[in-house]
């Protein structure tokens, strides 16, 4: 006669052998729920901040006064994948020049643009054409920014999302003014 292990003994107990299996059980099948719930819930917040938006802290004085130095700000990511970004919008993109840093600036110019590429003196003045698939980007602060003027035209692609909303200092929480350089648009 075998006895089996799951098999309760003549005092009506289960072997330790079983309720050592039961415990395991149960601890794994706890931790297994907790993983699987963490990478759900982690996809989710993921495709949240890719596709939806976030909040992003710009640095440096290139976009003052519209956004100082440790500003928070909110961008969503929408219009960028909609190619909704237009001339006067601020966008947080990939620097050209460093691609593990952010740049916070305003476009100027979208595809097919005429723009002016060197100082705003009146002496000098060249032009180029913004190409296909690109944007001009330039800092709301000119004395003070590394911008298009200095790279040239961005790849629409690294635009990561449209700033539009000030979280951060709570004295200047809203929407985001107009550009003060509002006269370096292209219109012709």
């Amino acid at each position: 006669m075998t006895i089996r292990d799951d098999a309760m003994t003549p005092t009506g107990a289960r072997p330790a052998k079983s309720l050592h299996r039961t415990m395991l059980r149960g601890v794994l099948g706890k931790t297994f729920r907790l993983v699987g719930y963490t990478i759900q819930y982690g996809c989710i917040a993921h495709c949240a901040f890719e596709y939806v938006g976030g909040v992003v802290m710009c640095s440096g004085p290139s976009m003052e006064p519209t956004i100082q130095n440790a500003d928070i700000v909110f961008a969503e990511n929408l219009s960028r994948h909609f190619y909704g970004i237009q001339r006067g919008d601020i966008v947080i993109a990939k620097s050209p020049s460093d691609p593990k840093s952010n740049i916070c600036k305003r476009v100027i110019g979208l595809e097919g643009d005429k723009m002016l590429t060197n100082s705003s003196s009146s002496f000098f003045k060249s032009h180029s054409y913004v190409p296909m698939g690109h944007v001009w980007l330039e800092g709301d602060n000119l004395q003070n920014s590394t911008d298009s003027r200095s790279y040239g035209p961005i790849p629409y692609g690294l635009i990561r999302g449209r700033i539009f909303f000030k979280i951060w200092p709570l004295s200047d929480f809203g929407f985001l003014r107009d550009s003060p350089n509002g006269h370096r648009f292209s219109d012709d």
